[in-house]
């Protein structure tokens, strides 16, 4: 049985994060040729969703490259500005500031509205603050930049009403050499 010192290096976890990672990385390779596409990613344990207009080929050959990149080191592409940690480690901060503004004895309406400015205040500078957590808890938790042993081991197109989706599923090296 795997001995494991730290949750998120268990394999179920660590495979989820990196390919987490390769999806952002792949997404900011995307963004830099298409700067006026939009496109989105899911990823989980399996590998990694894209949603945008982006050719198969162009697609298979950029997420090869997201994953040369990490391999020789540039782990900061694992890394996304609308990565959805973000939003939720801001939502957590700021609706804790909210509850908490919201506390006391205030019963009756207009005493709660009174309270209002300071909810505001206090989710308004909440967001602020939290801007630089989200990618920390990024780098530390939700992605890794560790991408040794990942291999790309097959892309599907699905072609639907409206964006592309794509499937890239990965595996280990050592999965491959099995088969």
């Amino acid at each position: 049985m795997e001995k494991v010192n730290n949750i998120l290096e268990w394999s179920p976890i660590f495979q989820v994060r990196r390919n987490h990672g390769l999806e952002h990385a792949t997404l900011n390779l995307l963004a830099k040729e298409f700067p006026n596409q939009s496109f989105a990613g899911h990823s989980d344990n399996k590998g990694i969703w894209i949603v945008g207009d982006v050719s198969t080929d162009k697609l298979l050959e950029t997420v090869q490259q997201a994953l040369k990149r990490m391999k020789a080191g540039e782990s900061e592409l694992a890394l996304h500005p609308n990565c959805g940690t973000n939003f939720v480690t801001a939502g957590i901060v700021a609706g804790t500031a909210a509850w908490l503004g919201s506390l006391g004895n205030a019963k009756s309406f207009s005493k709660k509205f009174d309270r209002w400015a300071l909810m505001v205040m206090l989710v308004t500078g909440t967001l602020i603050a939290t801007q630089p957590w989200g990618k920390k808890v990024q780098a530390r938790v939700t992605t890794t930049g560790k991408m040794d042993g990942m291999a790309i081991k097959q892309i599907v197109r699905y072609e639907r009403k409206g964006p592309v989706l794509h499937r890239i599923l990965t595996t280990e090296i050592l999965e491959l050499a099995e088969h």
